[in-house]
């Protein structure tokens, strides 16, 4: 009653959380050259291409069908069964479809994640730079992320020091987040720090959450190391995952979490506080996505890689730049000679040369001095790209 009579005479207006939350800064930077003819948009990472005819074919299908009704809470079982084969098929090992629980979206199920273990006052250790996404959630919730940094040498190779996840950790911290194949810089984890940081946070007794929606996106293997290859059914391990990235939905709204079993009934609830379960009928269509898409998967990422050896070189050969070749997501993530505010230099950038990349600064302070270029775009605009940047970073 005292908080209702406060909102009402002016005194608070918003949780000081949400009030203090900072808006996107790719937005900030994107917001009023969205749509203009003259400017080459490699700022926002999605991919170009369209959902696949299969897909919209079953979402249609699905439709008619009337699949269009309230749904289990943590998905449609057709939906889990097939998430969790898929997920058994890629991991080489048995996920039980106890262990699955569908969200609307990746980054739904990163906040319910949040929901379901932070408190006022705890902390998760981020590794970063990383989307700012991932840090807002725990900070939504009242929480603190604390950021241990991936650091670049002077060929712009991106390194993990595990050390610096451990002394970030006190008796306040309740999970360690890790984001591999990384947004922004490629880097991914490999099965051997993945092993020393599970043995660390099973030491600790505080979760591991891994974000692997890029998972599909690498170019040396067909997939990037999985925490899910070497946990344990009931680690306290939360893998995350969506349809965007891998199958081209990002405007449908569909991911997935993997858990221990014991987290089923608990994600249930928020999903049912939250949104009831993801939409009827594009889970059905996300059936179909999984058990035919290995074709379209297949494709893509040749196309990235193709993408991504032209930006490589490209970019390479301007002298203000600093990039290693990424080894998976869909992004070039490069050091700028000369700057100090990404933000404005990215504005400038697209005064100047008509590109739009997002700023460094957006993935944290790490990222500072740092712009970042989607190329999951058309090889000749990429070139047209790189035409028009090579002035102002050569």
């Amino acid at each position: 009653m005292n908080e209702t009579v406060e909102i009402a005479n002016g005194v608070r207006r918003l949780r000081p959380a949400v009030d203090e939350l900072e808006g996107s800064l790719i937005r900030q930077v994107a917001e009023t050259n969205i749509g203009r003819d003259d400017v080459i948009p490699l700022w926002f990472g999605e991919p170009d291409l369209p959902t696949p005819d299969y897909i919209k074919d079953a979402v249609t299908q699905a439709i008619v069908d009337d699949h269009v009704f309230y749904a289990q809470n943590r998905g449609i079982p057709p939906l889990r069964e097939a998430i969790a084969e898929y997920s058994s098929t890629l991991i080489g090992r048995k996920i039980g479809v106890d262990r699955i629980t569908a969200s609307v979206s990746g980054m739904a199920a990163i906040m319910l994640t949040s929901e379901v273990l932070i408190d006022n006052g705890d902390n998760v250790v981020v590794v970063g730079p990383v989307w700012p996404n991932c840090k807002g959630t725990v900070f939504i919730i009242g929480g603190e992320a604390r950021t241990a940094p991936l650091r670049a040498d002077e060929n712009g190779i991106w390194q993990l020091d595990l050390n610096d996840i451990r002394s970030r950790c006190d008796d306040r911290t309740r999970a360690v987040f890790v984001n591999s194949p990384g947004n922004p810089t490629g880097w991914i984890m490999e099965a051997d720090q993945q092993r020393e940081l599970l043995a660390f946070t099973r030491e600790r007794g505080i979760y591991l959450i891994s974000d692997e929606v890029y998972i599909r996106l690498i170019y040396d293997r067909p997939r990037a190391p999985s925490f899910l290859d070497i946990a344990e059914p009931d680690d306290r391990v939360i893998v995350i995952n969506s349809f965007s990235k891998t199958w081209s939905m990002t405007g449908w709204r569909l991911g997935w979490l993997t858990h221990p079993p014991d987290l089923g009934p608990d994600f249930s609830k928020l999903n049912e506080f939250n949104i009831a379960s993801p939409t009827t009928f594009v889970q059905h269509a996300g059936v179909v996505a999984i058990r035919e898409g290995e074709p379209f998967v297949s494709e893509m990422v040749e196309r990235y890689r193709r993408n991504r050896d032209l930006v490589f070189q490209r970019l390479g050969a301007m002298g203000r730049v600093t990039l290693s070749k990424p080894e998976g997501a869909f992004y070039a993530f490069m050091k700028i000679d000369g700057i100090t505010d990404s933000v404005a230099y990215a504005s400038e950038l697209i005064a100047k040369t008509g590109v739009g990349l997002a700023p460094g600064r957006a993935f944290g302070p790490e990222g500072e001095g740092w712009l970042r270029l989607c190329f999951a775009a058309e090889p000749d605009t990429l070139s047209t790209a790189m035409d028009r940047l090579a002035p102002a970073l050569s």
